[in-house]
């Protein structure tokens, strides 16, 4: 662990103070992960001449996948995190990668679901994602039971952040 990271150099913490410096790696690591893989996607796109679509908005096709859901849905299962979701979907509707309907029950809420146009774009993140895994595995870079720990640990982060909000109220 670096005292170089830079979360832990704004807040000036001690290079001894180890767990925290630790912590705040962790925490600009998945910082930058997320960043770095919507470029991939985004590089990606561009390979295969996809260029009218971001990479959030491919990511929220892909998330989607088969299912039939609300915005709502969309952020209660964990599929997407922006705040701008409506704009995205709004705009992967007008773009012809989306359908919507009004909900039959509550005409506030409107359901999508992928168009033949929005599974080509989920298959072509399907595709990236299998060649990425096929590679991690075999170059070596991580296999079955790292992958486990890692997602394991994340788990246990995610649950910690999720009581830290539900208990502040």
């Amino acid at each position: 662990m670096s005292i170089q990271d830079p979360m832990a150099r704004a807040m000036n913490i001690p290079a001894d103070n180890g767990f925290m410096v630790g912590y705040l790696e962790a925490l600009s690591l998945v910082e930058r992960l997320h960043r770095l893989l919507l470029d991939v996607i985004k590089d990606e796109f561009e390979r295969v001449g996809v260029l009218e679509i971001n990479a959030v908005q491919a990511m929220l096709l892909f998330n989607i996948g088969d299912n039939e859901v609300t915005a709502g849905e969309l952020k209660s299962r964990g599929y997407y995190q922006g705040s701008n979701v409506s704009y995205n979907l709004k705009k992967l509707v007008e773009m012809g990668y989306m359908h919507h309907q009004r909900c039959e029950i509550d005409r506030r809420s409107v359901r999508v679901k992928l168009t033949e146009q929005g599974r080509k774009v989920r298959n072509v993140v399907t595709e990236l994602f299998e060649r990425h895994a096929d590679g991690l595995q075999s170059r070596g870079v991580l296999g079955h039971e790292g992958l486990e720990d890692i997602t394991s640990s994340l788990k246990r982060v995610e649950r910690y952040w999720t009581d830290q909000i539900r208990y502040i109220y």
